[in-house]
């Protein structure tokens, strides 16, 4: 059966250096099929980073294992995902890290998760792609928002408040 239009999307994002106490940053993603939440998670990172790309990176690496779990899920109820699955991230130093061939001298510390997720870009498992902040869903699981951008987002993850259901 093809997936019929249930195609899986995701989104990653991570604070950087957000625990005041440690500093270490909060990765977080959320995964889609049409217009429901399928997939989520919210969790602070095991190392210190030195840069925001580092920990988007990290993030990035965590969405993918992630993603790669859900395809083979959705492959054993058959729904067949055709293509890469798109990961939207908001950085654009690390879409770009991902898909570059050449391992940057700054970059040496995150040599493991850098070629996992760049075989993974490169054989088509997934596609990071760039989004805008303001629509970088996965922000709601990183850091606390305005009501605003909340609510936005909140919305963009198909859930409603508890006053719209009374």
């Amino acid at each position: 059966m093809k997936n019929g239009g249930s195609v899986l999307t995701g989104f990653t994002d991570s604070d950087y250096a957000g625990d005041l106490d440690d500093r270490r940053s909060t990765s977080g993603h959320v995964f889609m099929m049409g217009s429901a939440a399928v997939s989520w998670a919210s969790k602070k990172q095991k190392i210190v980073t030195l840069s925001t790309t580092e920990a988007e990176f990290i993030a990035a690496a965590t969405s993918a294992c992630q993603a790669i779990w859900l395809r083979r899920l959705l492959e054993e109820l058959h729904f067949y995902q055709d293509g890469p699955t798109v990961i939207h991230c908001d950085n654009s130093s690390t879409i770009k890290l991902s898909k570059n061939p050449v391992l940057h001298g700054r970059s040496k510390h995150i040599d493991v998760r850098y070629h996992f997720l760049r075989d993974l870009v490169t054989d088509r498992t997934i596609d990071l792609v760039y989004c805008r902040s303001e629509d970088q869903v996965a922000d709601i699981m990183t850091k606390s928002l305005k009501r605003e951008a909340f609510a936005k987002l909140r919305g963009l993850l198909g859930v409603c408040s508890r006053s719209v259901l009374n």
